[in-house]
């Protein structure tokens, strides 16, 4: 949790440091994730689990309090009202461990970093033209 300097090589690693309850949420999540961007790639980024496709596409965490969903600021900002109940930062947003995790609006926000990610790689393709 908070604090550990532990260093992970898969998603799976970094789950299993949690008690199960909140490995049950983080496996959760990341099924969530992964039928959401079915095509995107699992790593370890910053220590924490990441999706990416064509870039970074959504990191999360768990900490003692909370689980931190971080899809970059175009994802907070896209879904702004609707995140408004929680705490967050221009990149991030804190879902409180203790509550269900709101799945439907993080696959939203996922599929909006699919396609934005996808988006800015056609046209980087483009300019290349």
């Amino acid at each position: 949790m908070e604090g550990n300097k532990l260093t992970f090589n898969s998603i799976d690693e970094y789950i299993q440091q949690f008690p199960p309850d909140v490995q049950e949420k983080l496996n959760t999540l990341r099924k969530v994730i992964k039928e959401s961007a079915p095509d995107a790639e699992e790593k370890i980024s910053y220590q924490m689990p990441t999706f990416a496709l064509r870039g970074n596409l959504v990191h999360f965490a768990a900490y003692k309090n909370h689980i931190g969903f971080y899809p970059t600021s175009s994802g907070i900002a896209a879904f702004k009202d609707e995140l408004s109940q929680y705490k967050g930062a221009k990149g991030s947003v804190q879902f409180p461990i203790e509550k269900p995790l709101p799945y439907i609006l993080i696959s939203e926000i996922v599929k909006f970093r699919v396609a934005e990610n996808m988006k800015r790689a056609e046209d980087n393709l483009k300019k290349k033209k």
